[in-house]
């Protein structure tokens, strides 16, 4: 399930993340970054995790979908959460792509948001 969180930042996508990631969650972050490709900006986001267990399998299917087709208009991601996986995640993504990914703890959100702001 994800709740989308506000943002004073136009090509910023926050994302509060809990339980299962579904289809229809996966489809809404979709609509989200069209919009700001439409705008021929880089997408940013602020991905918070709290007891995340990962994807429902059509909802994994969706995100690679999205990622395969946006990996060049991302730009800056936080991973804001309180889990080794997500450290790992954060330096693997940074490697792999051209978008800057840092991990954050949960109590250190504020520096995400700063970050992302700069």
């Amino acid at each position: 399930m994800i709740d989308i969180l506000d943002s004073d930042k136009e090509n910023l996508i926050a994302v509060k993340f809990t339980g299962k990631a579904t289809q229809q969650d996966m489809k809404r972050i979709h609509a989200l970054i069209d919009g700001i490709v439409e705008k021929d900006l880089k997408v940013d986001f602020y991905l918070e995790f709290h007891d995340f267990h990962g994807y429902e399998m059509k909802g994994l299917w969706e995100d690679l979908k999205i990622d395969a087709a946006h990996f060049k208009d991302y730009g800056k991601m936080a991973l804001v959460g309180d889990k080794k996986w997500l450290e790992n995640a954060a330096k693997a993504t940074d490697f792999f792509t051209s978008s800057e990914v840092r991990y954050f703890s949960l109590d250190d959100k504020k520096s995400a948001k700063e970050w992302l702001s700069g």
